[in-house]
């Protein structure tokens, strides 16, 4: 009797362990939002809109959620060169979106524009299901490009705030977000996930170590828009 209880034991422990992945599998299929857990690596040239959006879909396709699932980057563009804007909050789809663990972040467009979004620190969660260095940590990554106003909408032709349309990593600026919602003052725009100011630096703002001296890495919200 102690002999079959011996051996009965490993046997559960083993199936325990073959029915887990279906579970995960489940989760991962069912992941629609995440924050990159590094750049490009090139500043503010993203590649343009394609680039960035080619680095979501890359990002989830290692982490086994990307095909069938188109995925954005949370980027706008402004007027340029004869070309329309383009704004951020019309490139995601409609949601709900989820993170890696299941959680919402937001129901819909306008729940993700809205002050009761639930995008923080430990919502705002990688492909890789980890939360990202915010402020207080080192080094601090919380600056994530948007090029947005609070709306989700494009900024004005005009003052650079997208790194001439994410193409350019020595001229220009870009707005960014913090996705723990910290920011160095009180007002509730330097908090802001997706518009609290725009890059500077050294260089101006769009190389990689201009978005790093601010608390960046040049990381990216993905969505999925469909």
């Amino acid at each position: 009797m102690k002999l079959l209880t011996k051996i009965a034991m490993p046997a559960c422990f083993a199936l325990a362990v073959i029915a887990a992945p279906p579970a995960l599998a489940q989760t991962a299929s069912d992941t629609s939002f995440f924050l990159t857990s590094n750049g490009v690596g090139n500043g503010g040239n993203l590649g343009g809109l394609a680039g960035a959006d080619n680095q979501c879909q890359t990002l989830a396709q290692a982490a086994g959620f990307g095909a069938p699932k188109t995925w954005r980057a949370y980027l706008s563009t402004q007027a340029a060169d004869g070309q329309g804007a383009v704004n951020a909050r019309d490139r995601i789809g409609k949601g709900p979106w989820k993170n890696v663990k299941g959680v919402v972040v937001a129901k819909d467009v306008a729940d993700l524009h809205s002050a009761g979004n639930n995008l923080t620190k430990e919502t705002a969660l990688s492909e890789k299901g980890e939360v990202v260095n915010g402020a207080g940590d080192k080094p601090n990554r919380h600056d994530v490009l948007t090029g947005s106003q609070a709306d989700g909408t494009a900024f004005a032709a005009g003052e650079d705030r997208t790194c001439k349309n994410w193409t350019s990593s020595t001229q220009g600026a870009a707005m960014v977000g913090h996705f723990d919602r910290k920011g160095l003052r009180d007002d509730d725009a330097s908090k802001s996930w997706n518009t609290s100011h725009p890059s500077r630096g050294p260089d101006g703002g769009c190389s990689q170590a201009d978005l790093k001296s601010t608390g960046g890495d040049g990381l990216l919200y993905c969505f999925a828009a469909n």
